[in-house]
């Protein structure tokens, strides 16, 4: 390539990518280590943290709500006389004073917490402020709810708690739970389980920002509707509830003009900001959830795998690299096509364990919600125990809430039942969301896809035969016992070709990925023009190699376009071989293979080598890896366009690199030899000088 005025911008370009993709570095880091190890320390690391930073803000919206109003009722006698009219007692002074200072330590605390995630405070500043703050202000609301209990009048006959001391209750709850959680956090990175930060992507780190602004909102809109519509502050808290949360049940609603207009933004403006927060927590839980069991799903089927073949003497000798022509007689098979062997054995083990695991989801996600069911049933059954409802009825009432639907025929009256259903619907609706999108990927698919079956074989229009009909059903049954029909078809070129032949339709490339894009075309077109000039001159190596940096860019675009599909883009064996190919791996030469380890272990602080396969483009050495090894591109949790893309740029890297300096020794060469040429030329003069004059 020689126009210089394009390594700057291609260097510069380089470091950006490079710092943008640091943290997602030390992510995969955190993966690899975790992918062999037990997951309870991703739990801790990652997780907990999470649960925190979404349970924080909700617990000091609870004590915003202990405190605004007083705890103690009077309930009037006579017909008609039940909690919901019931007059106020007022409150100690002390009880108020202590209430408030329990919510500001608290609020100190959700405040280091955050600066913690968002990287503004220090890990071990943090931490103590924030899990000493939750602690404390647990203790303060304890002692307040025993002492209102205990010390105060009993409610009696006439006297009932209000919702502001059930609120405190629950208040005090969380903070006690999330501040143990946190301090196991504290507990693994002090042990050294994981860095003392925590490794969380931007759509986790604002999780807890956009929690904090949904309580907000919902408070805020609260207070609105406690002036226009003259309603307790908590009865709003409650009508706002299951507003945003479109449950609807219907038992307060606004009778003012006022308030009806205002509920148009006001509703809207609440699904936006909670459909953010149930993004974020279904990416911890679908994305990362998904992924870590997944993971540990595909080793543990990998180590079975491979053992059930250590017992037999046949399938065993194909974990065996072929080194000699009599071994490979033997086995009826090249050293390329006994490659191709464990990499379609590797895609079976994929295969079954995303199934498997993404039935296992399901199964977790789904007891969560019966438990949820059931359990919100009892609570709303004894709390609602001056309604006489039935258990069946809870259970129907819960159901219908749980749904959505909400009917409005069943709904809570009671001081306890309010303030459970607002904290019991903030956990139901993100675990109702995660079910559906489980069901989506199982028992959804499953009908979708007899539906069309069925469909295509009665009555709705198809583009083939019934004949390519059956022989494509034979085939996708077929396949889930381990056979991949198809793949012979394949044709033996390079994936530039293979993998444009079905785009899918992704609406546009990303703006980074599109400057990328346009700065290796104009890389891409500079070395095919260096390739053009070097034939023209008959200079055979300059064209091999500018031919070489033109396919390794040429696929390097290729792969670009692959990032971010969904489903995530898996390769074939042939574009595999190709890519390694590129990348200075063959798949014929055994050299570089292994037998694949059965198990993979890691001294503690270290982190294994997953996924290391043709790691040699920085290093002068070779990795020996297996298809079935922890080295094999397809294990661990980096997608295959992503590991590609990263092993494809530091081969381009290292060429180039290679080039620039093999053209500045020649550079250099050139000028010293000038150097001593004009050195010597102007001794022969001087010397020639006393001749003369002699």
């Amino acid at each position: 390539m020689n126009d210089p005025g394009l390594d700057e911008p291609i260097q510069q370009h380089s470091k950006d990518v490079e710092q943008e993709r640091k943290e997602e570095v030390d992510f995969q880091k955190e993966d690899e280590q975790a992918f062999l190890d037990p997951s309870r320390w991703w739990f801790a690391s990652t997780a907990f943290p999470l649960l925190a930073g979404t349970f924080g803000p909700m617990a000091s919206a609870f004590s915003v709500c202990a405190l605004s109003q007083n705890w103690r009722v009077i309930v009037p006698h006579g017909p008609g006389g039940n909690e919901a009219n019931a007059f106020d007692v007022k409150d100690p002074g002390w009880l108020l004073a202590v209430n408030a200072i329990s919510l500001v330590i608290a609020l100190i605390a959700n405040v280091a917490l955050l600066l913690n995630m968002a990287r503004r405070l220090p890990f071990s500043i943090a931490q103590p402020i924030t899990i000493v703050g939750w602690f404390i202000s647990s203790v303060l609301l304890i002692a307040l709810v025993v002492t209102a209990t205990y010390s105060l009048e009993l409610p009696g006959e006439d006297r009932a708690l209000t919702q502001a001391f059930y609120y405190a209750i629950l208040a005090a709850g969380l903070y006690f739970i999330i501040a143990a959680l946190m301090s196991v956090t504290v507990y693994g990175a002090y042990k050294g389980h994981y860095p003392q930060e925590f490794k969380l992507t931007m759509s986790q780190r604002t999780l807890m920002l956009q929690t904090i602004s949904f309580m907000v909102y919902m408070l805020g809109g609260a207070a609105v509707y406690y002036r226009v519509e003259g309603w307790k502050f908590l009865d709003a808290v409650y009508f706002t509830n299951y507003t945003l949360l479109t449950v609807g049940i219907g038992s307060i609603t606004p009778v003012t003009h006022t308030g009806q207009a205002l509920l148009f933004p006001f509703a809207i403006g609440g699904i936006v900001i909670l459909g953010l927060v149930v993004g974020s927590i279904r990416s911890l839980v679908l994305e990362r959830g998904k992924k870590k069991l997944g993971s540990r799903m595909v080793e543990k089927n990998r180590v079975r795998m491979l053992k059930k073949m250590q017992k037999e003497e046949e399938q065993h000798q194909k974990l065996v690299p072929i080194d000699s022509a009599e071994q490979a007689e033997q086995l009826g098979m090249t050293e390329r096509e006994r490659r191709k062997f464990e990499f379609e054995l590797m895609r079976r083990i994929q295969d079954q364990a995303t199934s498997r695991q993404k039935w296992n989801a399901l199964l977790i996600s789904g007891s969560a919600w019966m438990v949820l069911w059931f359990v919100g049933a009892f609570v709303f059954w004894k709390a609602e125990h001056q309604q006489e409802w039935s258990y069946f009825g809870a259970l129907y009432f819960a159901y219908t809430s749980l749904l959505t639907i909400g009917y409005g025929d069943f709904t809570n009256f009671s001081n306890s039942g309010k303030p459970a259903f607002v904290f019991w619907s903030l956990l139901a609706v993100p675990t109702l969301t995660i079910v559906i999108s489980n069901m989506g990927d199982t028992v959804v698919k499953g009908i979708r896809d007899l539906t069309d079956y069925l469909g295509e074989f009665t009555i709705l229009p198809g583009e083939s035969p019934t004949r390519q009909k059956a022989k494509r059903l034979l085939t996708s049954v077929s396949s889930r016992f381990g056979k991949d029909q198809g793949s012979e078809e394949m044709m033996d070129q390079p994936p530039g070709m293979i993998g444009e032949k079905e785009k899918p339709d992704r609406g546009g490339l990303h703006r980074e990925i599109l400057a990328t894009d346009r700065i290796a075309g104009e890389v891409e077109k500079e070395e095919l023009k260096d390739a053009t000039e070097a034939a023209k001159r008959h200079d055979e190596v300059a064209k091999d190699a500018h031919e070489y940096h033109y396919q390794l860019i040429r696929e390097f675009r290729v792969v670009l376009k692959h990032l971010g599909e969904t489903p995530p883009r898996r390769y074939t064996y042939e574009e595999w071989a190709w890519f390694l190919k590129l990348m200075g791996e063959d798949e014929d030469d055994q050299s570089s293979h292994r037998k694949a380890p059965i198990k993979v272990r890691s001294k503690k602080g270290q982190v294994p080598d997953m996924q290391q396969a043709a790691s040699d483009a920085l290093e002068q050495q070779k990795r020996q890896w297996s298809w079935l090894g922890n080295r094999s591109p397809l294990m661990g949790e980096e997608d295959e366009p992503d590991w590609v893309l990263e092993r494809l740029s530091l081969t381009l890297e290292k060429k180039l690199k290679k080039r620039h300096e093999e053209e500045r020794s020649s550079k250099g060469q050139t000028e010293s030899d000038g150097k001593k040429a004009s050195g010597s030329s102007g001794s022969s003069e001087d010397a020639g000088t006393p001749g003369e004059a002699q």
